[in-house]
């Protein structure tokens, strides 16, 4: 009885995968055959990877290479059905041109209707094989030497533009075609294993370098999507640090105006009522803002709530007064930092200083850890209108390791200079080094203003 259901369950597992085969058969060789699926031309950047030295204007037509091969490919299966004819009259030379048309048809298609050419090169090869086989006449050589290797050639075709199982359907139904010819003509099939193997060979091997394209382009587009997450990400965390820098910038101008709000009454003796009002207000609009920043940071902090495990979240924002200290850091890691400041020093808004003390420290973390044994150089401008800034490395005397977080602190520095409205410009020196040049505007109402503020 158990016998008897094993067998019961392995024949119907078998009826399963037959039943899954043929459908899938359905689907890739019937269901929408002669659909217009056109072969798109070549990208860009694979002609100008491939052919580097051609020029721009001819690059364009570089990008139609494999449709242009494909159709000498059956520009020389017609020539070569042509050359068949050897003598004879006009109706020779009429089944020759019509049968070469079909037969060269076929790799054609391919570029337009892949699954269509198949079953239009399978009809070729089916009349080549009943004319020459069949019929004794002086027209049957002419279809039995071109139609097989053509139609070959069209099935590897159809397997480089669809998919790799393909290969195995129509290596399937091709040589059971064969095989079902062969038997009802009554001709030997001596020939006809050692020709499937042969193709069978031909076609896997088609069918992996397939499935090795579409492996190979999977693997891109995840490598591409996997480095856009990442910027965007760095981004985004960047964006938060600067949120909460910012924060204590604002906080400190905000607690100064409640401050200044509530103690201004006290001031001036016999203070008007309405004038006391006004104070009010603005104090009680200060507090407002204040509890209100606290709230939108408390909400950027819940994303990391780890953001100051290595700092005091109570230490004041860094300056570029802290430049010195910084360098000092940094050359006792073995960097050698140059520091060359231009114009004269003046005060400047809370947020320019933080901004530029950060792109200074990026900058000099991007060269020791990209540019490893290279000299840094750090030049900050006072001119007018606003702060220049420079940091410009040699190249590395050692072979620098790899990172994965290249290139992301680029975008932090990149994202502080476009808040302020300034202009930045980071690429390789000549040298093999690397530079990163910044100018931040400076109003002079703003230097003015946060001059009196810390007087």
């Amino acid at each position: 009885m158990n016998e008897t259901t094993q067998t019961q369950g392995s024949l119907r597992s078998e009826a399963r995968i037959a039943h899954g085969a043929l459908h899938r058969l359905r689907q890739d060789l019937f269901i929408g055959a002669f659909a217009f699926r056109p072969m798109p031309p070549l990208e860009d950047a694979k002609v100008s990877r491939w052919v580097p030295w051609l020029p721009e204007r001819l690059r364009y037509w570089a990008r139609w290479l494999p449709h242009f091969a494909v159709g000498f490919f059956a520009f020389c299966v017609f020539l070569a059905t042509l050359a068949d004819i050897e003598g004879g009259g006009s109706l020779r030379g009429l089944l020759t041109t019509g049968f070469g048309a079909v037969v060269a048809a076929g790799p054609l298609l391919t570029l337009f209707r892949p699954v269509g050419a198949y079953w239009l090169s399978l009809c070729a090869f089916v009349v080549s094989v009943v004319v020459h086989a069949g019929f004794s006449s002086p027209f049957s050589s002419v279809f039995g030497e071109l139609a097989f290797p053509a139609h070959l050639a069209v099935m590897v075709l159809v397997v480089l533009r669809t998919r790799p199982r393909l290969a195995i359907e129509m290596w399937v139904v091709t040589f059971a075609t064969a095989a079902v010819l062969t038997a009802l003509l009554g001709r030997d099939a001596g020939d006809l294993p050692p020709v499937a193997v042969f193709c069978g060979v031909v076609l896997v091997s088609a069918a992996a370098v397939r499935a090795w394209r579409e492996e190979r382009r999977q693997v891109v587009e995840t490598q591409t999507v996997t480095a856009e997450e990442r910027s965007r990400r760095t981004l985004l965390e960047e964006r938060a640090l600067i949120a909460r820098e910012l924060h204590d910038v604002v906080a400190h101008h905000m607690s100064v105006i409640a401050i200044q709000a509530e103690a201004a009454p006290y001031r001036v003796k016999d203070t008007p009522p309405e004038l006391a009002t006004s104070f009010s207000t603005i104090r009680e609009n200060a507090v407002a803002a204040l509890a209100e920043l606290r709230r939108i940071l408390g909400v950027v902090r819940s994303e990391d709530p780890d953001a100051f495990v290595e700092h005091d979240p109570e230490a004041p924002q860094p300056t570029l007064a802290g430049l010195d200290a910084l360098y000092e850091s940094l050359r006792s890691t073995g960097l050698t930092v140059e520091s060359v400041v231009t114009g004269a020093p003046r005060p400047l808004p809370q947020g320019v200083e933080l901004s530029a003390y950060r792109i200074v420290q990026e900058g000099l973390s991007n060269a020791l850890r990209h540019s490893p044994g290279a000299d840094a150089r750090v030049e900050i401008s006072y001119v007018l209108g606003g702060l220049g800034v420079r940091i410009v490395n040699g190249p590395p005397s050692r072979l620098a390791k790899p990172s994965p977080g290249a290139g992301h602190g680029v975008l932090g520095m990149r994202e502080r200079v476009q808040m302020l409205g300034g202009e930045m410009t980071a690429d390789h020196t000549e040298d093999g080094g690397f530079e990163v040049a910044a100018f931040i505007p400076v109003s002079s109402t703003a230097g003015e203003t946060t001059t009196g503020g810390r007087a």
